[in-house]
């Protein structure tokens, strides 16, 4: 049987976005995701508690994260868990880090200021590319906005014209 590997968060970035680009030539982007959750305890205090999230985006979606994306910036997040290991030079021992794979990001904070990228100042954007290979290039599509602002899916490599939506 098939398992499901699907995360969704929605937090606030820790710090400004680390981009680099690959010695093949692809450009990838290290998030930092804060993901709180509150309640309260049993004589009515509030508690926070906070999670730090590893965000990994590659090619399209990471050149975004580089121009639009700042430290406290509010994401919703879709991507998929991927676990890495490496050798520790100091101490020989095998570590292990767990990230999420990015599929598709929405930015939930308003932009001020012009239309850059095709987006009206003051909606989110939703931004879905391929992973593993590079998206076609990319034109402004009319989609109705939803509860995260307005949303654009990249086609899927291989698509015909008459298969887009619209």
């Amino acid at each position: 049987m098939a398992g499901v590997n699907k995360v969704i968060l929605i937090g606030n970035l820790g710090a400004e976005p680390e981009v680099r680009t690959t010695p093949q030539g692809a450009t990838v982007a290290n998030l930092r995701l804060a993901v709180s959750e509150t309640w309260k305890d049993q004589q009515g205090q509030r508690q926070e508690k906070t999670e730090w999230v590893n965000l990994v985006l590659w090619r399209q979606q990471a050149d975004i994260a580089q121009r639009f994306l700042h430290k406290g910036s509010k994401i919703y997040v879709e991507g998929k868990l991927s676990t890495r290991s490496w050798d520790d030079k100091a101490t020989g021992q095998k570590r292990y880090a767990t990230d999420v794979v990015v599929d598709t990001f929405t930015m939930l904070d308003g932009r001020p200021g012009g239309s850059e990228g095709g987006f009206s100042g003051g909606e989110g954007g939703s931004f879905s590319a391929p992973a593993a290979r590079p998206a076609p290039a990319r034109r402004p599509a009319a989609a109705p906005a939803d509860d995260f602002g307005s949303s654009y899916s990249a086609p899927s490599a291989g698509a015909a014209e008459d298969d887009l939506p619209f």
